[in-house]
């Protein structure tokens, strides 16, 4: 019996593996291009992709592992079936309750692992994820200067670079308007300069040559005018607001947070409504984890003498289908209009009586099939378009 496991295992293994590995690179690239044009509008530097990416990584996985055991747990039991090895060790008295030990084991797992992902380390990533695009929007993580555009540093500040060469450190064609506390302004153009850092952290020196100075206040006559070679022009660094702390959402609280706010009568009742919504939903998206080898087992066998992948399919519009009522769900708990617990386990328990009832079909009744006749269904809608397709018309008139 310990080589059956081992051999589930391995059956398993490969789709659970490659489906998690595919689901999380078509996300991180979808969201890789949308990031990388948010960076180069914001003027960032381009690191900072990667550490965005990687704190939305515990989030796509979250979405990802359930989906994977899914189709690794139905994939492997498709084939079993389809290469009536599932037959033969049905006919030598293995169960499918025996069959499911393996399944069940990735299940514990998984689930685990799960838990640990959008319970704790999700909400930090979250968090940090957002501090980042706050700190890109207000410049804090070294905004670069564009060429050929005005750039603002802090409110008292304009700079235009005509050209940079040499990774920024030979700039030319330089403009700088200042303003003072003093209401006194300052023009300055040059050809060429260099950022030059100081002992202190907030002033940088910008060292400028061959160029013109004007400076003027509310009581000059006239502006003063000054034609250097050389000139050190120091630019106080603007200061940015901290970033809030974490909490701003309920998606950055871990699930202790989560059941200790829900029972906190300090705060207001619709945030208590929307931290045991948020707890309740992430607790019912694990639990429904230990529903997919039986739903898996249900869809992953089709009927004989048939190799549809129906299944396949129906098992992805059903988990699927699941997880968006649970977002309704979600919402509607924390807007009050239901209790969350009652908005988030009635749906899980409605999804576990249908598959528990699909796995007892193919389980214990003789014959047994949950989507025989949709699979027929299917099948006479596949012929019926096919006698209406332009080459099956000609091959009958041949």
């Amino acid at each position: 019996m310990k080589s059956i496991d081992r051999y589930m295992a391995r059956l398993i293994a490969l789709p659970l593996f490659a489906t998690l590995v595919i689901a999380a690179m078509l996300l991180v690239l979808d969201r890789m291009l949308r990031l990388f044009d948010f960076v180069a509008t914001q003027g960032g530097p381009v690191s900072v992709v990667w550490r965005m990416l990687a704190n939305l990584l515990p989030e796509y996985l979250g979405l990802g592992i359930p989906i994977g055991l899914l189709l690794g747990i139905l994939l492997a039991f498709r084939r079993l079936a389809t290469s009536s090895e599932l037959d033969v060790m049905r006919a030598v008295g293995m169960s499918y309750n025996r069959l499911l030990r393996v399944p069940f084991m990735y299940a514990l797992g998984l689930a685990a692992i799960n838990i640990a992902i959008v319970g704790f380390v999700q909400p930090q990533a979250r968090y940090y994820y957002e501090q980042l695009r706050f700190e890109l929007r207000t410049g804090a993580l070294g905004a670069s200067i564009k060429v050929g555009e005005f750039t603002n540093l802090g409110s008292r500040m304009t700079m235009r670079i005509e050209k940079s060469r040499d990774s920024g450190r030979d700039l030319s064609g330089i403009f700088v308007h200042v303003k003072t506390p003093q209401n006194d302004w300052i023009g300055v153009t040059a050809e060429r300069g260099r950022f030059m850092a100081t002992d202190d952290p907030n002033v940088i020196i910008f060292r400028l040559t061959n160029g013109t100075l004007v400076h003027n206040r509310p009581g000059f006559v006239a502006p003063r005018v000054l034609q250097f070679s050389s000139h050190d022009l120091p630019i106080d660094l603007p200061r940015f607001e901290s970033f809030r702390q974490r909490g701003g959402r309920n998606l950055e609280f871990t699930l202790p947070e989560l059941a200790r706010l829900g029972h906190d009568g300090k705060v207001t009742e619709q945030q208590r409504d929307s931290s045991r919504a948020e707890f309740h939903f992430r607790l019912a998206e694990v639990a429904s984890m230990f529903l997919l080898p039986l739903l898996a087992v249900a869809l992953g066998v089709p009927p004989k003498r048939s190799s549809s992948a129906l299944g396949v399919f129906l098992a992805i519009v059903m988990i699927v289908t699941y997880h968006k009522i649970n977002e309704y769900a979600q919402a509607v708990g924390e807007q009050g209009r239901l209790d969350p617990a009652v908005a988030l386990w009635v749906p899980f328990a409605l999804f576990a009586s249908l598959v528990v009832w699909m796995y007892y079909q193919i389980a214990y009744v003789p014959g047994g099939q949950p989507i025989a006749a949709l699979e027929r269904g299917v099948t006479r809608l596949a012929r019926a378009i096919g006698r209406y397709l332009p080459g099956r018309r000609r091959k009958a008139a041949a």
